[in-house]
């Protein structure tokens, strides 16, 4: 078995010493970590530019706001399983200092232990190496003998809760239980979290992994909190009230040693006044609001919110294998120059849900069909596929003479994730799209790429649906043309996506593609005009585009609404739709993910030819 990918997420904000501190911890691991991954939470001093310089090389996540650490590692986790591909995720605060062995005692528990184990946390010592009171884990109450007996096999000891300075989560354990709750902000976060993930999962403490919890003061969770006071009181009302964390009997449990706790807190503060007005404004919140979803509260962060949009949307979470980007840095267009060099390259990708004679099909319609044929094709093989399909990339080489490059990525990591990779091995500046199950006409490339090569960034198409026979020809999908194509992308996907050519830089000039269900497409296409693309559609169809039997089906469901949200407040914060356009597309473009599939499929051909499309039977 190999050895999982365990990626570190480090939660910053305003403590630049001890966050390289901490880096320099994570670096002196016996066990390499294999990415580390830093959140800043909007910090005034150094710490961003302390995290950028730093010889682990972080994936830094510079948030455009303070969004607490609860916000914080809601962003990290989501960032190291669907961008990095996380197998475990360490997590801890920037005050956080692991020994050199801490990781490795973790993994040996874990790998040790006789079953599956959700989360394991740390021994968390202060600097005098005392036992650090406010991250001691909680034991799992009721373990039974046996269970006791599999943990101490391994050195460890069965837990219910567990803190952030220091648990490391099972990805597995992500997915299916989803991410913090960025709405509480501080505190109870954490707690929170485990008891959700542990609630019917293992979570093991492991003593033999140590770290050092440097806060100013040795104190436990009732030490005098002044106004923050709040916090505490409303999220635990929150957790006992609204959260599936705790089963009836430990609400009962710990919501009585919460109000013990309360009432210490209250006996020694020195303050009581500003605590105690703190505590109710905490309690009414608690009780006459809830938690806000996490796109509401991570609004305006920053790109990292549709990192967690889609990891909770249930998205395709790429696999731990390192994915080259083309992207350089986000830039703007100049007036388009002509390209001398008119070479080109195609980039079609396959997985293993597409059809192996409509992969030949289309492959063969991209290159020997082609007046103007490609001057190479690169097939992106996005994780295993079988024997069919497998058998068909075998022999490409036979099929034409275009050189083809077959780039087999050992795992599924989703369409804009192999489409970066595939960009990154494509040798030339002009790029045609194509799609294993779509159909190039003959003509197609002999009419784009001029256009490119003239001083277009983009070019589409008209395309032609059909169902099973490629002669049966259905609607026709016709784009807007010059000004109209910035106008639409308000609304709508201005390009037929597999019908696109474009330039390489001008997709690496803004990040080029991100993952987002059935959209990476629209999102790349909207920024590449919101950094002034020149762009242009062919009216004629240059494709026939296969709807299959689940095309419509594939346009709704919750999911795809995830998507749609993400997508339309993605746009509106990067200043490509107005706020009264968000909420327009908000109601009918997300409306329409929800509807039953036959009026699904009603209303697109209906818009479909009010937006100028047609049946060839209508002329």
């Amino acid at each position: 078995m190999p050895a999982p990918v365990v990626v570190a997420v480090v939660v910053s904000y305003n403590r630049a010493e001890l966050l390289g501190a901490a880096l320099d911890a994570l670096g002196d691991q016996n066990r390499p970590v294999d990415r580390v991954v830093v959140v800043d939470n909007a910090s005034t001093d150094d710490a961003l530019a302390v995290a950028r310089g730093h010889a682990t090389a972080p994936h830094v996540v510079a948030l455009a706001r303070n969004t607490g650490g609860a916000g914080g590692f809601a962003v990290g986790i989501a960032t190291a399983v669907a961008e990095l591909g996380a197998d475990l995720v360490w997590v801890m605060d920037d005050d956080t200092i692991p020994t050199p062995t801490a990781l490795s005692a973790l993994l040996e528990a874990r790998e040790a232990y006789d079953g599956e184990v959700a989360a394991l946390c740390s021994r968390v010592v202060w600097t005098d190496g005392s036992d650090h009171p406010m991250n001691t884990p909680r034991r799992r109450p009721g373990a039974s003998a046996a269970d006791v007996e599999r943990a101490r096999a391994v050195g460890a000891i069965p837990v219910r809760s567990m803190s952030f300075v220091s648990m490391m989560i099972d990805a597995a354990a992500v997915r299916r239980a989803g991410l913090p709750v960025t709405d509480y902000f501080i505190w109870n976060d954490d707690f929170e979290y485990a008891t959700r993930l542990l609630r019917h999962r293992v979570g093991l403490a492991v003593p033999g992994s140590v770290v050092e919890h440097r806060t100013k003061k040795l104190g436990a969770t009732d030490a005098d909190p002044g106004p923050r006071f709040y916090y505490e009181v409303r999220n635990k009302i929150w957790m006992f009230s609204r959260s599936g964390a705790l089963s009836f009997r430990e609400r009962v449990l710990y919501g009585g040693s919460t109000v013990r706790r309360w009432l210490r807190t209250v006996v020694r503060s020195s303050d009581r006044r500003t605590l105690l007005g703190a505590g109710w404004r905490g309690f009414w919140h608690g009780i006459t609001r809830g938690p806000r979803p996490d796109t509401e509260v991570l609004s305006g962060v920053g790109p990292a919110a549709l990192t967690v949009a889609r990891l909770e949307a249930g998205a395709s979470l790429p696999a731990p294998v390192h994915v080259n980007r083309s992207a350089a840095s986000a830039g703007t267009f100049g007036a388009g120059e002509p390209l001398d060099d008119q070479r080109f390259s195609v980039l079609l990708p396959v997985y293993r849900g597409d059809d192996a004679g409509h992969l030949e099909r289309g492959f063969r319609s991209a290159t020997v069909d082609q007046t103007l044929r490609p001057d190479e094709i690169v097939v992106v093989r996005d994780g295993p596929v079988g024997d069919d399909i497998a058998a068909v990339l075998s022999r490409l080489e036979e099929i034409t003479d275009v050189p083809v490059t077959v780039v087999a990525l050992p795992h599924n990591l989703g369409l804009a994730r192999a489409l970066e990779e595939g960009l990154a091995v494509c040798r030339h500046e002009i790029v045609a799209r194509a799609d294993a199950d779509d159909i190039s006409l003959p003509e197609r490339f002999a009419e784009q790429v001029p256009l490119v090569a003239k001083g277009y960034d983009i070019v589409g198409s008209a395309i032609w649906e059909f169902e099973d026979d490629e002669d049966d020809h259905g609607m026709v999908r016709v784009p807007p043309t010059g000004e109209g194509i910035a106008e639409a992308a308000r609304f709508r996907d201005p390009f037929n996506h597999p019908s696109v050519v474009y330039r390489k830089s001008a997709v690496a000039a803004v990040g080029g593609y991100q993952h987002l269900d059935l959209m990476e497409d629209y999102l790349l296409f909207a920024r590449m005009l919101a950094a002034g693309a020149h762009a242009q559609n062919i009216t004629d169809p240059l494709v026939l585009y296969r709807v299959g039997a689940g095309a419509y089906a594939r346009r709704g469901g919750r999911r795809l609404l995830a998507s749609e949200l993400a997508l339309q407040r993605t746009l509106h914060e990067e200043g490509f739709v107005s706020t009264p356009q968000m909420v327009r597309n908000v109601v009918v473009r997300a409306g329409y993910r929800l509807v039953p599939q036959r009026l699904r499929q009603a209303g697109y051909r209906r818009y479909t030819r009010q937006r100028g499309g047609y049946v060839p039977d209508d002329l």
